[in-house]
């Protein structure tokens, strides 16, 4: 199944110009030839397997600041640190360092692939369009699945499955992160009360359903079926970790742009989709809702207790359950979702055609959800993940207690098309598809025509060997006494995107490319 409406191009305008949005995935990996995996070695192994030379270290670490809090302080410690002290001290006999255990990658196409300590991560290149935005998603699933076929080359079978999910059911969770461009003179505040009820209801369309429940570091129970898997490990409203004490809204200021004129928005609560549908609506959702934020046009709603809303919601999903509400009010998830759907259909109608589309669609979607949520089969994948068990338990006799559902959740993960269960739906034109596989092969060469992600991945197409160090606002290139470094922290305009592409795409040597670059004006 094919969505005809969906926008192919995108008219330019202000709002346009300064959207921008990408995804990081951290993918979960077994072996089934060992009775104990390492995890480390194993991620950093299958991440160097994409390579056809040697790594190199290029990543500029330097230009990270995950202490930064957009509350306005800086935190002194986080999960990751004593993650590093503890590499440093239990892993101290490997014949590597912890940023070479990282092995970061930044590909052709503008994404960064590396380890993430035990998951091999990929975080497409920024987006400006959703088009886009699907297809660099589903290209780091092509990415990774040829890695893992180099690497089972390697060891004589295919023995390295992987998982497009958010959990392994052993009480550990790791993340799939939406990221946005935000106006710095959006107050921190005003994002933090637009954004919470929103994002504890948004799993009603973006969750990618679990069987039984679990929390950091306990046991996974088996048990019936809920909507989100990362809700069981959402434990506070806000903060800066990703890694402890997770929470709804994070608050890491690290704008990996322009740090006066502009924030990333970095949400953690978020499942890894695999239907197109979901992830779409997951993005385009939350842009409008950013766009309405900015606008002063939020719905006036606070959760009293959003944490345990967050799992509420989730444990429920006959979608019947309720949360209260700052006016004294309870509502359900979906009629939360109706506020916001309702306030963004009033403001934001006729912005451009992504908008619109978005907004249809989120529209239909609620009222599917509570109508005939049958036709959302395809669409969004916790209802697709429960249509599929709920079948098989008539066929086998069993219950939601049975442990072997859970196994059937985490096939449904798998990205092998040979193995995946919503690969195979997908094989069988099941599932709503938004890209073409042409369009997802070019998302794997190459990356926005209209982002700097897309200019990133010309430096490595053209210059890769000069490259001295990257990171995402800029590309440092080795030359003479000096470096010669390009500088993308503003680097949005669309058309300016182009025509330093274009530079880029003609120029001999990235120092002439540069000084033509910054004398354009002339």
């Amino acid at each position: 199944m094919s969505w005809q409406g969906f926008p192919r191009t995108l008219r330019i305008s202000h709002r346009t110009m300064m959207r921008l949005f990408g995804i990081e995935t951290e993918y979960g990996i077994t072996r089934d030839d060992v009775p104990e995996m390492d995890p480390v070695v194993e991620s950093m192994e299958l991440v160097r397997s994409y390579l056809a030379g040697t790594f190199k270290r290029r990543w500029d670490y330097a230009g990270e600041a995950p202490h930064e809090d957009a509350r306005g302080f800086r935190v002194s410690a986080l999960q990751q640190d004593r993650e590093e002290h503890e590499f440093a001290q239990l892993d101290a006999h490997r014949a590597f360092s912890f940023h070479e255990m990282k092995s970061d990658l930044v590909l052709p196409n503008g994404a960064r692939f590396y380890n993430d300590h035990t998951h091999p991560e990929y975080s497409t290149a920024e987006c400006r369009t959703l088009r886009d935005l699907l297809a660099q998603d589903r290209a780091g699933e092509r990415i990774i699945l040829r890695a893992a076929s180099r690497r089972n080359d390697t060891l004589g079978g295919p023995h390295v499955r992987l998982y497009k999910n958010n959990t392994d059911f052993h009480g550990h969770s790791y993340g799939c992160h939406d990221n946005y461009l935000v106006p710095r003179a959006v107050p921190f505040q005003a994002l933090v009360s637009g954004l919470v009820p929103f994002l504890v209801s948004r799993q009603v369309v973006a969750g990618s359903g679990k069987v039984g429940t679990e929390a950091q570091e306990s046991r996974y129970v088996p048990g019936p079926y809920q909507i989100s898997q990362r809700a069981d490990f959402v434990e506070t409203e806000l903060g800066v970790d990703t890694m402890h004490n997770r929470p709804i809204l994070n608050t890491r200021d690290e704008p990996h742009a322009d740090r006066q004129r502009y924030r990333r928005l970095h949400l953690i609560i978020g499942d890894a989709n695999m239907c197109e549908y979901a992830t779409a609506l997951k993005v385009g959702t939350t842009q409008l809702v950013l766009d309405l934020i900015e606008r002063k046009a939020i719905p006036d709603l606070k959760l009293e207790q959003p944490v345990a809303a967050v799992k509420q919601i989730s444990r429920d999903p006959d979608l019947k359950a309720v949360v209260r509400i700052n006016d004294g009010r309870t509502i359900g998830a979906v009629d939360i979702q109706v506020e916001y759907y309702e306030a963004a259909r009033r403001t934001l109608s006729g912005l451009d055609a992504e908008s619109d589309w978005v907004l249809k669609e989120w529209g239909e979607t609620l009222r599917l959800l509570t109508q005939n949520r049958g036709q959302l089969i395809g669409k969004l994948d916790w209802v697709t993940k429960q249509w599929l068990l709920e079948t098989f338990m008539r066929e086998e006799r069993i219950g939601w207690d049975d442990p072997w559902l859970a196994s059937l959740d985490l096939e449904y993960h798998n990205v092998d098309p040979e193995l995946g269960l919503y690969m195979g739906l997908e094989a069988e034109g099941k599932v709503w598809r938004l890209t073409t596989d042409d369009m997802i092969d070019e998302a794997v060469r190459t990356g926005p025509g209209d982002t700097r992600g897309g200019v990133r991945g010309l430096c490595v197409q053209r210059f890769a060997e000069q490259i001295q160090s990257i990171q995402w606002e800029q590309v440092r290139f080795a030359g003479g006494f000096r470096p010669h470094t390009l500088d993308m922290s503003d680097l949005f305009d669309p058309q300016e995107v182009m025509q330093c592409s274009g530079i880029f795409m003609g120029a001999p040597s990235p120092a002439e490319a540069i000084a033509a670059w910054i004398h354009r004006k002339d």
